[in-house]
């Protein structure tokens, strides 16, 4: 198994607008379906709510790492931690980055999952597996998004 996911789009928008899907957490919210509580601010939590039908019950905890306008945005969380009866604390997050590269048409989004082989033994491919999907999904969400609201 890879320790890493990567994602590649090409958003038909330029890298300001796909900026603010990304990182204004109204909007990042919408199309990541979750609820935040607040904005996002490098070096502190972010928090939630999953408002995805099926996962309403999970709770979106994330770090912010980094904001580096309209070229870096990452936080680390711990992937698939969706059993509320688990404390997941005391795992190490992976890392989860969207850099944003300007292209003639637009705007190369590229996301990185990473530091899989640190998620425990017992749920690390079913962690992988359910990201890597997910992830999939969530570049079609941030397309569909940016282009019916420009």
């Amino acid at each position: 198994m890879n320790d890493r996911i990567e994602k590649r789009i090409e958003l038909r928008v330029p890298i300001a607008r796909a900026w603010r899907a990304l990182t204004d957490h109204r909007e990042f919210g919408e199309w990541f379906h979750v609820k935040l509580e607040g904005p996002f601010v490098a070096g502190q939590p972010s928090q939630g709510r999953i408002t995805h039908p099926g996962y309403e019950h999970v709770r979106w905890q994330a770090v912010v790492q980094k904001i580096e306008p309209e070229r870096l945005f990452s936080f680390t969380w711990h992937p698939y931690g969706i059993d509320p009866k688990v404390d997941y604390s005391k795992e190490t997050p992976t890392l989860v980055e969207f850099r944003l590269e300007k292209t003639a048409t637009g705007t190369l989004l590229i996301l990185t999952e990473s530091g899989f082989d640190k998620v425990p033994a017992g749920r690390r491919a079913e962690a992988y597996r359910m990201n890597e999907g997910g992830w999939t999904q969530q570049m079609k969400n941030i397309e569909s998004h940016v282009a019916s609201h420009p």
